[in-house]
Order: structure tokens, then C-alpha cells, then sequence
């Protein structure tokens, strides 16, 4: 098992696990390629490909469609889910293949070690790499747009975007408070949950108070992943955030160039309960599992009798994985939400097949599929939507491990900026773990 011991958070900061059905072969050329080089000449096919992107107008829908049949598009990033990656291989893979005669390849990726292949792309002028798209965002997001590892922008190219998008919304004008500009495309929309066997743990924590409480009353049976690790991070988030009100959390969402000084000051009182909470915890808060995959196993193994994720956990439950009788909760102070996002590499060799891919994902056929399989709220305004397709997601019936999403949606809690996260992360290294 894989444990957080204080190394410093820039090592420590994998965020996005591999995924285990993409093939090792995949992997192994894509970081073959990062440490040769791919060059623009690499085959006469990715020649050809970049004569027509480079001929193409992309405004134009139907030249994109026929640019991008027969094309293999490769889809990078997390996989860390089963859920969600058995959906993708069972619907959106041959979804692509029978509409568009497109061929989609998942390429699991830590994207830590994406925007590495990004960045030695960028040193070596390679003008055709080997990813097309990426699931990413957050400061993922901010640091490749910053460093001009993105295409774009895009989304005005996309019939699904321009037709069922609220593209005024906060939540996709901005992506932990970094601008998104069309650079990146809605993929879903989550939030914070937790949950426990309701054998185990009847009545679950509703407020941070409650939830010291319960660490009280069950010492070394509650832990959380190391912030570093996305769920690690909102997880502390959604915890400082009620200890200092949402209202105040929210200002953290609005800093583009903080010092640490300023944003210890916002959660410091934060930071004092996460320490306080310490000699409750696994291990006495002197390490911590090392990623979500880590402190589920745990909770699997009844190491630990709480764990918690971004979405509910009813597809576990459906696969047997979780028993039946999983609970979510979420505090009634908020949990922290966000919106997943699609952005396309600045030298991706199938750029069409990488805009017909995206925009079959926003399509309501996907997102109602989304929201009924995985359950991740849907990024479309469905007061756009045609009546049937409103009344389809009206019509969702909602599993016992799962919660409305008015619910959810009433007690969201706007995420950190992009440049906040890695000082909340680094404030928490310094002055938490093993305090």
C-alpha cells in the first residue's frame, strides 16, 4: 500500500491515475515519445492528417465530419474510475465508430506526466504530437493554457456548445477560477460526496463539528487522501470551508496571483481543525493514503468506515463492488463542486476527430447516459433542450446510493483558483500532516 510520508507536495502531486484497460503499449509509445521526440514527420499519415487540419476550416461542421472519418482519436487523461471507464469503452467507443467512423483510444495518463509530454514537445518544436484530447482542469488546466500546450480556441466550432451550453455560466467561463477563453469544453459536472455502510454507520456527519465527532468516536478508522491527490484536496476543502463559511472559502475562487500569506489568512482557522483532528485519524495523522485508489482499497478492506469521491457512489454499488446498503452524505455547510473539462493538445494530429469526439460528449444522448450510469450532473442547460430530451433526464430514476441533484446543487461550494490549490496543498504539508 501506498503511503503519503512528507515528501514535498511538488513530488507528490499526482493527481490522475492510470487506466487499467488502456494498454501498456499505448502507454509505453506515448512516453517513448516524450523522451525522443515525435517528429512532424513521424508518418505519412500524421503528414497528411496535418496538411488537411491545416487546409481545414473548422467553422465549417460538415468539412470537420469528413476530415475526421477513419481517423483514430486518442482521449488522454485520468482513469482512475472503472465506472466510468467501462462507459466509455461500452458506449462512447463504438458510438464514435458506428456515427463518425472515428476510432477512439483511451490513453490512461498520470496528467502530471501529460503535461511533461506537452512541455518536451514544446522544447523540441514537435508539430505533431501523439495526443489529440485531454480530460483535464483545474490548475492542470491553468498551467498548460499558460504555457500554450492547448489549441484553441474551440468551442464556438461545436453544434452541441453552441446550442445547449449556458456558456455565460460561472462554471464555464471558469475552471478554479482560470479563465477558460474556448480552450476547453464542459465534460460533466461533479461534486464532493461521502459515504459510509449505513450497517456501519447509521447517522453520518452533517456538519464539520459532527464530523470531528465522529473521528472522536471512531479513532483510527477515519482518514482522507492526501491533498495533492484531487480528492485529498477537496475533500480538506470542503472541511475549511466549514469551518470558515462558504462565503469566505469563496473568496479563494477569485485570487489570480496569491501569496501564501494571503490565503493562510483566509484558512487559517481551517487549517487549525485539520490539525486537530489528527490523533482521531488513521495512523494518528502522521501519513495518509496516497490517492483516492489507496483509501478506497481501505475502505473496501474495512480499514476505514468512511471514504468519499467526486459523484456518488451507486455505479460502485451496481457493480457489486460497494454493498447495497452505501449511503452518501454530504455536510450541510456545502461540499466543493466542479465542472470536468475537454481540451484538445496544441499539436494534436487529429484535431477534427478530436472536435467530433467532444462534441458527441456534450450531446444529450452522452450526457443523459452520464448522469444515468455514473451519475455526474449534466453540463447542458436543460431548459435548452427539447421537451423530450428534458423529460428524459426529468425522468431518471435515482438509486438508493445516490442524492437529488437539487440537493447537491444547493449546497455547492465554489472550488479554489488554480493558482490557490498547490499553496492550500503545500500550507497543508507544512502545517497538518504529523502535526
Amino acid at each position: 500500500m501506498k503511503l503519503f510520508k512528507g515528501e514535498k507536495a511538488s513530488a507528490a502531486l499526482s493527481r490522475r491515475g492510470f487506466l487499467k484497460k488502456a494498454g501498456a503499449v499505448a502507454v509505453s509509445a506515448a512516453l517513448a515519445c516524450t523522451m525522443f521526440g515525435c517528429s512532424s514527420g513521424a508518418s505519412s499519415s500524421a503528414s497528411s492528417a496535418a496538411g488537411t487540419a491545416a487546409e481545414l476550416d473548422y467553422s465549417d461542421w460538415n468539412a470537420v465530419l469528413e476530415a475526421a472519418k477513419g481517423q483514430t482519436v486518442t482521449f488522454y487523461g485520468w482513469g482512475g474510475s472503472e465506472p466510468r471507464n467501462t462507459w466509455i469503452e461500452e458506449s462512447l467507443v463504438p458510438a464514435m465508430k458506428e456515427k463518425y467512423d472515428i476510432t477512439l483510444e483511451l490513453v490512461g495518463m498520470d496528467i502530471n506526466d501529460i503535461l511533461t509530454q506537452l512541455s518536451g514537445d514544446k522544447q523540441a518544436n514537435t508539430e505533431e504530437g501523439t495526443i489529440d484530447f485531454i480530460w483535464i482542469n483545474g490548475e492542470n488546466f491553468y498551467t498548460a493554457k499558460e504555457n500554450g500546450y492547448l489549441w484553441g480556441p474551440f468551442t464556438d466550432y461545436l453544434p452541441n456548445f453552441n446550442d445547449y451550453v449556458d456558456a455565460a455560466s460561472p462554471e464555464v467561463e471558469y475552471d478554479f477560477g482560470s479563465p477558460t477563453e474556448g480552450y476547453e469544453a464542459p465534460y460533466g459536472k461533479t461534486q464532493m460526496e461521502m459515504w459510509v455502510n449505513s450497517e456501519v454507520v447509521p447517522t453520518p456527519p452533517t456538519t464539520v463539528e459532527e464530523f470531528k465527532a465522529f473521528c472522536e468516536a471512531n479513532p483510527g478508522k477515519v482518514t482522507y487522501p492526501q491533498p495533492g491527490d484531487f480528492t485529498g484536496t477537496a475533500f480538506i476543502s470542503c472541511l475549511i470551508s466549514g469551518v470558515i463559511g462558504a462565503d469566505e472559502f469563496e473568496k479563494l475562487s477569485m485570487m489570480d496571483d496569491p501569496t501564501t500569506e494571503e490565503v493562510k489568512e483566509i484558512i487559517e482557522p481551517g487549517l487549525e481543525y485539520l490539525r486537530s483532528l489528527n490523533p482521531s485519524l488513521w495512523n494518528q495523522g502522521q501519513t495518509f493514503p496516497a490517492d483516492s485508489t489507496t483509501m478506497g482499497t481501505m475502505y473496501a478492506d474495512g480499514e476505514v468506515i468512511m471514504n468519499m469521491g467526486y459523484g456518488d457512489p451507486q455505479a460502485l454499488v451496481d457493480a457489486g463492488t460497494l454493498p447495497a446498503t452505501t449511503k452518501p452524505f454530504i455536510f450541510n455547510t456545502g461540499t466543493v463542486g466542479n465542472s470536468n473539462f475537454m481540451a484538445i493538445a496544441y499539436n494534436a494530429p487529429h484535431k477534427a476527430a478530436a472536435l467530433v469526439a467532444i462534441n458527441e460528449i456534450m450531446s444529450p444522448e452522452m450526457q443523459l447516459e452520464q448522469y444515468e450510469v455514473l451519475g455526474n450532473l449534466t453540463v447542458l442547460d436543460t431548459a435548452k433542450l427539447p421537451e423530450a430530451d428534458q423529460q428524459a433526464f426529468a425522468d431518471v430514476q435515482l438509486g438508493a446510493s445516490q442524492l437529488p441533484s437539487e440537493e447537491l446543487l444547493s449546497h455547492r461550494v465554489t472550488e479554489a483558483a488554480g493558482p490557490v490549490i498547490p499553496i492550500i496543498e503545500q500550507l497543508w504539508l507544512d502545517e497538518v500532516v504529523g502535526k
